[in-house]
């Protein structure tokens, strides 16, 4: 039988990074040991027993290499084990019996239900369609299990126990139950990221054109509410920020790091930053080995930012934290903007700058290999403080999974994409500075299309969409097309009635406001052309003139 063929980094609903992976004889000591740790009722509640016999020829069979039947997964914090799901492939090759065992401490974090939907999965691809098991009826924390789980399951009563048949095809409320728990979880995780409470600069140079330096003046200046620390060990004190002279020192673990350490010692220093409790990284630094660097990472169950990107900020008042280098602080406002390129997140803040416009956030995701625009999608669904969301994407780590999200995001919000890399030469040039595979501009435009994304082919055409977005929603189909050439008129005429929309008759009123202002040989009709001649002054009185008589006369 083929198995899991590497452990998988996944989340809890507390937002904590845990591992799940397949369990195997090296790990009987840790599954004696928690299955020893369950209290009374919960050992009950698993073996209908409260002294479970012959526990250690219990477990030794569950991972054993010589019982085919029997797979087990487990989910492991930072090497500790949290839970074990298992199951045994029955007399009928496509039904299995299923267990769950979680550790008390953690019940309340949604650990049954992600083993239970890892195994599942697991279990399908070996081609098993159903899961059965035998509950005790009061066991209401595994029947919820079931329940969350979205997937169609009868329950059949007898005595004290409960006959459960759970069936392993995916359907639509599956689905939609695993996005929801995927987003919760992830919400949470980002709070480090997006809402943190303390911050430390690790590589705070006291050379005012190093990104070091710039990343604290910025926090500094921007008011930070939280908790700041600087790391260096050549000085005092950098932008007014007390230095450290290692991670290890600090007075507190911060929820978040940004590094900016040359990019040898990055590996090192996350080891660092991971043992002394810090929860995420922002990595500014490029050239990084992305191995070296994740191996802290997953051991410690942090969440990544970058490497080789601009940084992050958030006008959120409760935070107002601008941890990037950028030379000009972000204006407040409302648009939430992740960007593989620093450049481009530059390019985007300015222009909005310059009409007055600002982000609610911005993250650079750089080289993403953790945090991506489809953690930045449920983050931003539910966010108050975001009202459009902005993409400069070019490549998708999980494109289905994008589709899905931004379709649902997409009813409740704006989503905006910048189409990067259509060429060939683009698609070489992406692959060279973030070190990620373009995703061919055919399947990036079908996902745009699918999921009702609004596709735009730069910058400023995406800040005319957001000024666009930000004018007032019209409040029916009505439409009054206003031009200077007939045949333009004609046009946008037809467009407006293909997609569903409704020429408008004009009043009265109207037609005569127009007739006063335009030559003899035009038309003041729906759609009003006002012919070429007409000046640009004129043209500005037409517009405003008409849409207030045509209000006035409603």
């Amino acid at each position: 039988m083929d198995r899991q063929p590497a452990p998988v980094r996944a989340l809890l609903t507390d937002g904590s990074v845990v591992e799940v992976r397949e369990l195997g004889p090296g790990d009987v000591t840790a599954l004696l040991d928690l299955h020893r740790s369950l209290p009374v009722e919960d050992q009950y509640l698993r073996f209908f027993s409260t002294s479970p016999r012959q526990l250690e020829d219990f477990v030794q069979r569950m991972v054993s290499p010589d019982e085919p039947r029997h797979v087990v997964l487990g989910v492991l914090r930072e090497g500790r084990l949290l839970g074990a799901a298992s199951y045994v492939v029955e007399r009928v090759p496509e039904h299995a019996e299923v267990a769950l065992v979680v550790s008390h401490a953690e019940q309340t974090h949604g650990v049954g239900t992600l083993m239970l939907e890892h195994l599942a999965s697991l279990a399908r691809s070996q081609g098993i369609r159903k899961f059965t098991a035998e509950v005790l009826t009061m066991n209401f924390r595994m029947l919820r299990v079931f329940t969350d789980m979205g997937l169609v399951w009868t329950v059949v009563p007898d005595g004290d126990v409960v006959h459960v048949d759970l069936g392993l095809e995916p359907c639509e409320r599956y689905l939609d139950a695993v996005a929801e728990r995927e987003a919760k979880a992830d919400v949470a995780s980002l709070t480090n990221v997006l809402r943190p409470r303390s911050i430390a600069v690790v590589g705070a140079s006291r050379s005012p054109n190093s990104v070091g330096h710039a990343v604290l003046r910025n926090l500094v200046q921007g008011n930070f509410t939280g908790d700041l620390y600087a790391v260096n060990p050549h000085a005092k004190s950098v932008a007014g920020v007390d230095c450290c002279a290692s991670v290890t020192e600090l007075p507190e673990a911060p929820d978040l790091a940004v590094l900016c350490v040359p990019a040898k010692a990055v590996p090192g220093v996350a080891e660092e930053c991971g043992r002394r409790g810090v929860r995420a990284l922002v990595v500014i630094s490029s050239g990084v080995d992305p191995d070296e660097l994740m191996k802290p990472v997953r051991a410690h169950g942090m969440r990544l930012v970058g490497p080789n990107c601009l940084g992050v900020s958030t006008s959120s008042p409760a935070v107002r934290m601008n941890a990037t280098f950028t030379v000009h602080d972000p204006l407040a406002g409302d648009i939430g903007l992740v960007t593989q390129s620093g450049g481009v997140a530059i390019a985007v803040q300015e222009e909005l700058r310059r009409l007055g416009l600002g982000m609610s956030g911005l993250v650079s995701t750089g080289d993403k290999l953790d945090i991506s625009s489809n953690d930045l999608l449920m983050w931003w669904k539910d966010d108050a403080e975001t009202r459009i969301i902005a993409l400069y994407l070019e490549s998708f780590g999980n494109p289905r999974k994008f589709s899905r999200l931004a379709r649902e995001v997409a009813k409740r919000k704006p989503v905006i994409a910048i189409r990067a890399a259509s060429s060939e030469a683009g698609q070489r040039a992406a692959a060279s500075h973030t070190a990620s595979t373009a995703t061919p501009s055919v399947t990036r435009d079908a996902l745009f299309r699918q999921a009702g994304v609004i596709a735009v082919d730069g910058v400023p055409e995406l800040v005319d969409v957001v000024l666009a977005l930000r004018q007032p929603v019209p409040g029916g189909r009505s439409v009054a097309v206003l031009s200077n050439a007939g045949g333009l008129g004609v046009l946008a005429a037809d467009a407006c009635v293909r997609n569903g929309l409704r020429m408008a008759e004009l009043s009265a009123a109207t037609s005569n406001v127009l007739t006063e202002l335009v030559a003899p040989a035009a038309s003041v009709h729906n759609p009003v052309d006002t012919i070429a001649v007409v000046d640009e002054e004129t043209f500005a009185r037409c517009s405003t003139s008409s849409a207030r008589t045509q209000r006035s006369t409603r």
